[in-house]
């Protein structure tokens, strides 16, 4: 919270966004004056654009231009040659040229006007997309302008030239959630209504999206290694990025195209799981509307975040200097908030999942221990979330808080296999320990979901249900292991659709803005967005099925199936696994240990 109300108050997103000219003015908004700075707070609601009174002879040091800039409302399209045209431009177009305090009708009397208004002739120019700026449009003034702002991208440190790719593609990284968010709404119907032709048209589609991902990110490399105009240090980024996303999606397309050739008659088992995981969603309809809150409350998170990590990349202090003008001066420690504020989302993001998971989690239980199958219990979603409110919060934390930590040791990896790239035994060194990072995060993701399901079974604290959760996996794991695991890979292969098909839009999207663009991360950005959405929703039919299997496996160890002590699972459900397992007769070989005689002697026992 400290860091979000000090970036507010100390930063100034607008003047990345809008930009602002030499009198410390917000183009596009009103502005509160500066002191020291006559023509500071001025109103420039309608003056949109940035326009420079040099713009050929443009020099940058330290990330300041020699020029005066002014907020106008309209760039010249047309050279204009004296003062007599900068009067008649402004005089019907509504965009004045010169400095603020030079009336329209002194163009042509004031003895200053020379050194108040452009330098004549001055250029035709377009409003550029990026920051608003008037570039000019002749040929030897826009050279030297492009060369002037190609140097003073090159200055600005990595985490300006993230936020500036970001705030360029703003539009089309909310397109493209957009886009994400169609995908995964038509998944959920899929998903709720599942039968095989389904399924092997989704394993067409992804291996059709991983196979035309991977090969639009090597075409777009070749083409970016091989353009001579790659001057700006936000294309060569954008090179080395593009070798990495293309190595990374090869790799994930050659592992996933395996999996699917070897798993793919067992699939069907998937199929059945589902359709048994449907009918459980029918009888409480509302969790389907669950993801809907989920994700919403994801949108106001991130646009928050987005939001506190733009005032942090504009937090300074206004110093008027000498002529009245105002410049921006940055203020030490910024970058480490930033890293503070990004260990924030992932924390914040997985703990809104969570919740989430544990809210499906305890509906499914209420229902899964009714005797009365005919008969659900009334308002199972409101119950559950309201034991997560009162009780299992902190659950919900500390399971969050452990993927946070399994998350940030893969982040530095990667950084540190940026800096040791040209080192082999350091590559190597460094693929281990991201491999079995990776390989833990999972597991504890894993486990954390069934932790949730006992929380909610048993309403113990998350140590204690994470323990049991095991221990009951390590008893039933010939059983339910391979179930759960076919069907969490046909959910992930959704969740790979979603990302293919949302990432070649963005690369279709962003190969068309390449000019000072660090679009490489908005991309990147665009990926996290589109998994957590597809896992947002998709996770109903995780967390539905891996909590079923959990209470199964509970059910057949606290009873017998005789009439002092029968058994909760309706016959279907039975038989699946069984069949599945191919125990048919599994009655007689299971363990009728109850669970009560593990180490600690806990007993598990269907919430009342």
């Amino acid at each position: 919270m400290f860091i979000s109300g000090y970036s507010v108050v100390a930063g100034a997103a607008e003047r990345l966004v809008l930009g602002y000219d030499s009198f410390g003015n917000v183009c596009g908004r009103k502005n509160t004056p500066v002191e020291g700075a006559n023509l500071s707070g001025l109103d420039m609601t309608n003056k949109k654009y940035v326009f420079f009174l040099n713009s050929c002879s443009l020099e940058i040091q330290s990330l300041k231009s020699s020029s005066l800039s002014l907020c106008v409302s309209s760039c010249p399209q047309q050279q204009l040659n004296s003062l007599e045209d900068l009067q008649s431009f402004a005089r019907n177009n509504g965009s004045f040229l010169c400095v603020y305090n030079l009336n329209v009708s002194s163009y042509t009397l004031n003895p200053k006007a020379a050194q108040l208004c452009p330098t004549l002739p001055v250029p035709p120019s377009k409003s550029f997309p990026l920051f608003n700026r008037c570039v000019p449009q002749n040929p030897e003034c826009y050279s030297k302008y492009a060369s002037v702002l190609i140097s003073m991208v090159n200055e600005m440190d990595i985490f300006h030239r993230v936020l500036s790719g970001i705030l360029a593609g703003r539009d089309t990284v909310i397109g493209l959630s957009v886009l994400a968010l169609a995908f995964s709404l038509m998944l959920v119907l899929a998903f709720r209504f599942i039968h095989t032709l389904l399924i092997h048209t989704l394993i067409a589609l992804v291996v059709f999206g991983l196979l035309f991902v991977s090969g639009v990110l090597w075409w777009l490399h070749y083409d970016y290694r091989n353009d001579p105009s790659t001057e700006l240090e936000t294309e060569k980024e954008n090179v080395k990025f593009l070798l990495g996303y293309a190595i990374f999606s090869t790799i994930v397309t050659v592992v996933l195209l395996s999996l699917i050739f070897v798993l793919r008659k067992r699939l069907l088992f998937a199929v059945q799981l589902f359709g048994i995981v449907g009918k459980i969603i029918g009888r409480i309809p509302f969790l389907l509307f669950q993801p809907l809150w989920t994700f919403l409350i994801l949108v106001v998170f991130w646009v928050f975040w987005v939001a506190v990590l733009l005032s942090l990349g504009t937090a300074g202090t206004a110093h008027s200097t000498s002529g009245g003008q105002v410049e921006y001066r940055a203020l030490s420690g910024i970058c480490y908030m930033a890293w503070y504020h990004f260990v924030g989302l992932i924390w914040t993001s997985e703990f809104i999942l969570a919740c989430q998971q544990m809210v499906i989690a305890g509906a499914v239980v209420t229902c899964y221990f009714n005797r009365n199958k005919k008969t659900p219990p009334a308002h199972p979603v409101l119950s559950s979330i309201s034991v997560l409110f009162c009780y299992h919060l902190g659950t919900a934390v500390k399971g969050s808080f452990l993927i946070t930590i399994l998350r940030i040791p893969r982040i530095v990896l990667l950084y540190l296999y940026n800096i040791l790239n040209h080192k082999e035994n350091a590559k190597h060194l460094f693929n281990c320990c991201f491999c079995c990072v990776c390989f833990w995060k999972s597991c504890l993701g894993y486990f954390n979901q069934h932790a949730y399901t006992t929380t909610a079974i048993n309403g113990t604290n998350f140590c204690t249900s994470a323990k049991d959760a095991v221990c009951i996996l390590a008893r039933n794991s010939a059983k339910l292991a391979s179930i759960s695991c076919f069907g969490d890979f046909l959910l992930f292969l959704g969740k790979v659709f979603v990302v293919c098909f949302t990432v070649f839009g963005g690369l279709m999207a962003f190969n068309y803005h390449r000019e000072l663009q660090a679009w490489v991360v908005p991309l990147l950005l665009v990926g996290f967005f589109a998994y957590m959405m597809s896992h947002s929703f998709l996770s109903v039919f995780e967390v539905t099925a891996d909590a079923l299997l959990l209470c199964f496996a509970i059910d057949m160890e606290t009873n017998d199936g005789t009439a002092e002590k029968p058994y909760f699972v309706d016959q279907e459900l039975l038989t699946f696994v069984s069949q599945s397992n191919k125990l048919t007769d599994g009655r007689k070989h299971r363990s009728t240990r109850p669970f009560q005689d593990n180490e600690d002697g806990t007993e598990l026992q269907p919430m009342v």
